[in-house]
């Protein structure tokens, strides 16, 4: 690796190899090739002068790209697509003269575009799908696991850990409902020529429309994809990538909100997220066990969603039928975005594969307030007995503020159970210490969780991770 240039961290830190290879030169280049052939091939069986000899003879040559040919002439002509043109040519003598015919260099920059955007989506699917599988199975562990939950961040009625877990998952849902929207909507640009108009193929094909349009079907088809966008200018509306990189900005604040409630967690000593037994977690404190991997989900969360505004900005400010101000806008924002956000699910991945979760800590903390959450049962069961639940609630209420004010202002345990017990008021009524206690089991409080995560997995999630069995067992790797 070379120390005295710039390198991104997204290729150097975060991004799968995968991921990278995808966005990367030499994927490009060779669906240039793909493309070139596709359009050939096309023009072969439409009846126009190329014959199957030139054809194969691209089709053998569709791998082994001469860069070194293409890198020299382009510093002749300052033209890349027409460099690879004549690198092509070199090797394909036959088919030389009919490599790109009537096509402009959007025919193979834009649907190139297209299709590494739509790879980058699949392979982003692949992974939520992964992550929800990961996030499944934690949540069917767990689901009877009571633990405090909080509103404003402050304790509320409890729920369990696989309840919680289940809200992560159902903002994945969403992002996979927006995810398989957009890669079935994704059509290629086609064969437009230089305003859009097809006008080079009209002469191609003598004024023959339909051969023109058939034209479009066809490289659609050969390059996998049902259909073409219907008009463009040169380009494809640069609303497609808006489209795209809302998507990736949408997982990417589902990600963040689950990296924000991990740290918390990890703060309440109640769940951590994977730390190696080699792991330093401070350079001076050498007891922290710092949330690296969430903080960096956040971190990056925040880059793609800033990122998703540069293709907004660049659709809204084209001209007509095209201007170049979204070059160099578009080759950085799309990939890094799909970068970043390969980097996130990964992370993602890898902690919820080794989320260590406290439990004896989780119920210390519940125990700690559900006296708080049991006053309402106990009004209920003084009402049934013959009080008043007016009088009873005032009784209760104050009671609440004193064991409040013991623990936070004394820093004891909430005795809360304890005053009730010993107030005459409340014995009129049949209230006894042992009673109380008996209502304080934390189960009891947590209403539907456990079962609304068996509906949730059963009903929602697991026809899912059927449908999508073949792409499971991923595992990420991080690296740094």
């Amino acid at each position: 690796m070379a120390t005295d240039v710039y390198q991104t961290p997204l290729a150097e830190r975060y991004a799968s190899k995968e991921m990278q290879y995808i966005f990367s030169p030499d994927k490009k280049f060779r669906t240039w090739r793909k493309l070139w052939i596709a359009l050939a091939e096309s023009e072969m069986e439409l009846g126009l002068n190329v014959t199957q000899e030139q054809v194969d003879e691209l089709k053998s040559h569709a791998e082994d790209i001469n860069y070194d040919v293409a890198k020299a002439r382009e510093k002749e002509v300052r033209h890349d697509v027409m460099s690879h043109v004549y690198a092509y040519g070199q090797q394909c003598p036959k088919a030389a003269g009919i490599i790109h015919w009537g096509a402009t260099s959007c025919y193979v920059g834009d649907n190139t575009d297209i299709i590494v955007m739509t790879e980058g989506l699949k392979l982003v699917r692949k992974k939520l799908i992964n992550v929800l599988n990961e996030l499944a199975g934690f949540a069917g562990k767990y689901k009877e696991l009571p633990t405090l939950a909080f509103t404003h961040f402050q304790p509320a009625q409890p729920t369990t850990v696989g309840k919680r877990a289940t809200l992560w998952m159902q903002e994945l849902l969403l992002d996979l409902d927006d995810i398989d929207h957009v890669i079935s909507s994704m059509k290629l640009l086609g064969s437009k020529g230089t305003t859009g108009t097809q006008a080079s193929f009209i002469e191609l094909f003598h004024g023959d429309h339909e051969k023109v349009r058939e034209l479009d079907r066809k490289i659609a088809e050969k390059m996998g994809f049902d259909d073409v966008y219907p008009v463009s200018g040169q380009t494809y509306s640069r609303k497609v990538d808006t489209r795209v990189l809302n998507v990736l900005a949408g997982i990417a604040a589902s990600a963040h909100k689950f990296s924000n409630d991990i740290r918390l967690l990890q703060h309440l000593k109640e769940i951590e997220e994977p730390f190696e037994k080699n792991q330093i977690g401070s350079s001076a404190m050498a007891y922290k066990r710092n949330p690296m991997r969430s903080e960096r989900i956040a971190s990056l969360a925040n880059y793609v969603i800033c990122e998703a505004v540069n293709p907004a900005i660049t659709s809204s400010t084209q001209w007509f039928e095209r201007t170049l101000d979204d070059s160099a806008n578009k080759r950085m924002s799309v990939p890094e975005a799909f970068l970043a956000v390969d980097g996130i699910l990964d992370l993602y991945l890898n902690i919820v594969d080794g989320l260590v979760v406290y439990d004896k800590v989780i119920t210390k903390h519940l125990m700690a307030e559900l006296p708080f959450m049991a006053t309402e049962n106990i009004i209920m069961d003084a009402v049934e007995a013959g009080g008043n639940r007016q009088e009873l609630h005032e009784a209760i209420r104050k009671h609440s503020m004193t064991a409040g004010a013991r623990v936070k202002q004394e820093g004891l345990d909430n005795n809360l159970i304890e005053l009730v017990a010993a107030d005459p008021f409340f014995k009129q009524y049949g209230v006894t210490y042992e009673g109380l206690m008996s209502k304080l089991e934390p189960s009891n409080y947590v209403g539907r969780a456990p079962k609304q995560v068996e509906e949730f997995l059963c009903e929602v999630v697991d026809p899912i991770l059927r449908d999508n069995s073949d792409i499971l067992g991923v595992k990420a790797e991080i690296n740094v």
